[in-house]
């Protein structure tokens, strides 16, 4: 299968991505006992209400393509499964893996996790769209990592 994606293809998911961790960040803030923690899960909320709306401004600026396809709903099935393989890109995964998390270190380790998921998400999809787009995907994994350290910083503040 010779499908490509487009750079809006992977916007729309990392869309989704991030208003599950928007969601992760409310749920486990209101599960926190700590008002401190209560108080880094708002400002990572935060943050990823910065990253939506980012997103959303790329999504607008990305062209639409068209794409060859074998079979009637091809692009389409290939893009449920491919994205599939990456719990945040389903609507509701957020609440979901709040709701499994057991104390504030955890929920930041958790949402580490999932910062370098996203990443290693971003980098894999970059082989997938044209050259000309790759830019917008290096934005992208930049803004993740920049995200990344912070909650990393979180970690290391409340390990000492």
């Amino acid at each position: 299968m010779g499908i490509k994606f487009t750079a809006g293809d992977i916007v729309e998911m990392g869309l989704q991505i991030e208003k599950n961790g928007r969601e992760y960040y409310k749920e486990v803030g209101k599960c926190s006992s700590s008002g401190k923690a209560r108080a880094i899960f708002d400002f990572l909320g935060k943050e990823e209400i910065q990253h939506i709306n980012y997103f959303e401004k790329l999504l607008e600026k990305t062209e639409k393509e068209e794409i060859a396809e074998s079979y009637p709903g091809e692009y389409h099935e290939y893009m449920q499964h491919l994205s599939g393989l990456h719990v945040f890109t389903q609507e509701g995964k957020g609440k979901e893996a709040a709701c499994k998390i057991k104390g504030d270190l955890e929920a930041l380790q958790t949402a580490a996790g999932f910062e370098k998921d996203s990443i290693l998400f971003y980098y894999e999809m970059r082989n997938f769209i044209a050259e000309k787009d790759k830019h917008i995907i290096d934005g992208i994994i930049k803004q993740e990592q920049l995200h990344l350290s912070k909650i990393m910083e979180l970690v290391n503040a409340m390990n000492h």
